[in-house]
């Protein structure tokens, strides 16, 4: 850059104002990556939901279960191609701290329905041979160090066993992985049948319901195909895509969209208030050296570009920064908080808008003091020099 030396220095005439400039930057963009992998990990089922998935759910809340017989009315409806089922279990592992999902499901017709999911052959088969089985994802595995064979004790927070046990041990019989990165494997799955037999109450029901749509069919009017075949009845259904169903599930941990984009909007204005009084301040002080600038052949518009591209200089120095020690904090977090929170971490996507975002900011912050240098009248500046 032709001026960059220029812009340099006039950037750190007055250092310890010019470091709590970037200092306040560095804090916004640190917030933002935090906030961007929280907020992704929301709703990063909703990212990699399947549009040919449906899930069906009872009408009234999700945590209300649906009839088994359900499942061969569903299986028969036109433009339906195949369905299985899941539950949630809601135990923890060892320390009520160690939370993940857990589901019961059909081996066979649950990893049909999510082929993303690969596992070695031989782990599958004895999973589906052994009733108190289990298979782990790749994230559980190495956060808590298991491997096949390994007894796993989860102790229930809702079902209670026949017997009136709360602790659940199974069989670690498999690892699977996902052949898509952004996925988490943070879930272990175990067999219906076991759950079925041993749980004290809620037999004959699954949480909810998931199929594959048959190619070409239309997905809406298969969902209301459904909806209708169970109308008026006493578990009546609602039928989603599966990313609304990810939505749905998310929010019951409340709006986190919502509160991510209210605390950034009041850090980006604070931010943009703190930024904007220091390019002001820098201008009135640089009053006659603007003028002796012009006075030397500087154009209004070179001006213009010198003042911007200082504002955005400090921009892009405080929030590099800040998200370069996001991006370490969330692979610690990735690593502690997985298992509870799977799915965090810091887009590309975020990393772009984030930079787009210093941009913008120090173009907003230093427009003022840039059109005021601009229209300096060299006489005016020199007189009140």
């Amino acid at each position: 850059m032709k001026y960059f030396r220029l812009i340099w220095k006039n950037a750190w005439r007055k250092k310890i104002r010019t470091s709590l400039t970037i200092l306040s930057v560095f804090v916004a963009f640190l917030l933002f990556a935090l906030l961007s992998a929280i907020g992704f990990a929301f709703r990063g089922g909703v990212d990699v939901a399947d549009a040919e998935r449906l899930i069906v759910i009872h009408k009234v809340s999700l945590i209300n279960p649906l009839p088994m017989s359900y499942m061969n009315r569903i299986a028969a409806t036109e433009g339906v191609a195949s369905v299985t089922h899941a539950s949630w279990f809601g135990g923890y592992y060892q320390d009520p701290r160690n939370q993940f999902p857990q589901f019961p499901i059909d081996p066979k017709s649950y990893l049909d329905m999510y082929p993303e999911f690969t596992m070695p052959t031989d782990q599958i088969q004895a999973f589906e041979r052994n009733r108190t089985g289990a298979i782990v994802g790749q994230d559980l595995a190495t956060t808590y160090g298991w491997k096949i064979g390994d007894r796993i004790p989860i102790q229930a927070t809702i079902w209670t066993k026949a017997d009136g046990g709360r602790t659940w041990e199974f069989e670690l019989e498999g690892v699977f992985s996902s052949d898509d990165p952004r996925s988490s494997t943070a879930v272990l799955l175990f067999q219906y049948d076991y759950f079925e037999e041993a749980r004290a109450f809620g037999k004959g029901t699954v949480g909810w319901y998931i199929l594959r749509v048959e190619s070409g069919a239309d997905p809406i009017q298969v969902a209301n195909a459904i909806d209708l075949q169970f109308a008026n009845s006493p578990n009546e259904t609602k039928t989603s895509t599966e990313a609304a169903f990810a939505q749905s599930f998310m929010k019951q941990f409340g709006n986190i969209a919502l509160i991510v984009t209210l605390i950034l909007g009041a850090v980006f204005f604070t931010l943009l208030l703190v930024s904007g009084n220091t390019m002001s301040q820098s201008v009135r002080e640089r009053i006659s050296e603007l003028a002796v600038l012009k006075t030397l052949g500087f154009t209004d518009r070179s001006v213009l570009g010198i003042v911007l591209s200082e504002s955005v200089l400090i921009m892009l120095l405080g929030g590099l920064l800040g998200l370069g020690l996001g991006w370490l904090i969330i692979q610690g977090l990735a690593q502690q908080i997985g298992s509870f929170l799977p799915g965090i971490f810091l887009s590309p996507k975020a990393i772009v808008i984030g930079i787009g975002m210093m941009i913008g900011a120090g173009i907003l912050a230093g427009i003022f003091p840039a059109l005021k240098a601009m229209r300096l009248s060299i006489i005016d500046a020199l007189a009140r020099a």
